[in-house]
C-alpha cells in the first residue's frame, strides 16, 4: 500500500521558499528575513504561522537573530567529521566535501594510555599519528587527530607523509593490509582544548569545545583507527534521519 503524502504545513512552505533564496544566494548572509507581521501579510498567513518560519529557519542554520537587526539569513556551517568521511568517500567523492585541509603532521609516537586502549596495544608501542585541520568558509571546522598501528606503516608508507592520501587513511589501510572499516562507534563530549591542539583551533589552550571521538573496527572486529576531533568554535553537530 502506498502511503499518501500530505500537503506541507504552510510554516514549512514558507520556510523552504526562504532556504531555496539563500542556497541560490538570491538572499545572502546577513540580508534581513521579513518580520512576522511581513510574512503574515504577504503569505496570507496567521500571526503565528509566520513566527514559525523564522523560527523553523533559525533550527536549521538558515537564520539567527542579531541585535539591532532582528533576524538574518544565514547559513549552516556544515560539519563533516571523520567518520562521514569515509561515507562520503565510499559513495564515490574525495572525503572532503566542501572543506579544504592543511595536513599539520604526521610521524610516529609512543602511544599514550587512551591511545593504545583504543588500538589494542600496549602504552608506548609505536603508533602512526596524523593531524590535518579542516576549513571552510566560515573558518576552522575542526583539528582531527588519527591515530594507527605503526607496524602497518610499513606496508603502507604512505602514512607517514603529510598530504593528502587518495583514499583517506581507510582506503590506505585497506589497500594494504586487506584489513576494511566495517564498524564504527562515535562518542561526542565536551572536553578542553589541549596546548597542542589550541593554536590549530585558535583558542585558548583549556577552552571547553564539542570533542568528536571515533573509534573504527575492521571486519575481523580488530581495531584499525582512533580517531579524535575538537571542533572549531560557533561549530555544532546535528542530525537529521527519516523515521519508519
Amino acid at each position: 500500500m502506498t502511503e499518501v503524502q500530505g500537503p506541507q504545513p504552510p510554516y514549512k512552505r514558507i520556510a523552504a521558499k526562504f532556504r531555496s533564496l539563500i542556497d541560490s544566494g538570491d538572499l545572502q548572509p546577513g540580508d534581513p528575513i521579513p518580520s512576522a507581521r511581513k510574512i503574515a501579510e504577504s503569505e496570507g498567513v496567521s500571526l503565528a504561522t509566520a513566527t514559525r518560519v523564522a523560527a523553523t529557519l533559525r533550527a536549521e542554520g538558515y537564520a539567527v537573530t542579531t541585535s539591532g537587526v532582528g533576524t538574518v539569513a544565514a547559513l549552516p556551517k556544515k560539519l563533516t567529521a571523520g567518520a562521514d568521511r569515509l561515507s562520503l568517500l565510499r559513495a564515490g567523492g574525495d572525503g572532503l566535501d566542501s572543506d579544504t585541509v592543511e595536513f599539520l603532521g604526521a610521524d610516529l609516537e609512543e602511544a599514550s594510555q587512551d591511545v593504545a586502549d583504543a588500538l589494542g596495544l600496549e602504552e608506548g608501542q609505536r603508533v602512526v599519528k596524523r593531524r590535518r585541520r579542516y576549513l571552510d568558509t566560515n573558518g576552522v571546522v575542526t583539528v582531527s587527530t588519527t591515530w594507527i598501528e605503526g607496524s602497518i606503516a610499513e606496508r603502507a608508507p604512505e602514512l607517514l607523509r603529510p598530504e593528502r592520501l587518495p583514499k583517506m587513511t581507510f582506503g590506505a589501510i585497506e589497500d594494504a593490509t586487506g584489513r576494511r572499516a566495517s564498524r564504527r562507534r562515535d562518542t561526542i563530549t565536551i572536553g578542553e582544548v589541549p596546548e597542542d591542539i589550541a593554536p590549530h583551533l585558535g583558542v585558548e589552550p583549556g577552552t571547553k569545545t564539542l570533542v568528536m571521538i571515533n573509534h573504527y573496527w575492521d571486519q575481523h572486529g580488530e581495531p584499525t583507527e582512533y580517531a579524535v576531533d575538537y571542533i572549531g568554535p560557533g561549530r555544532e553537530l546535528s542530525a537529521e534521519y527519516d523515521l519508519p
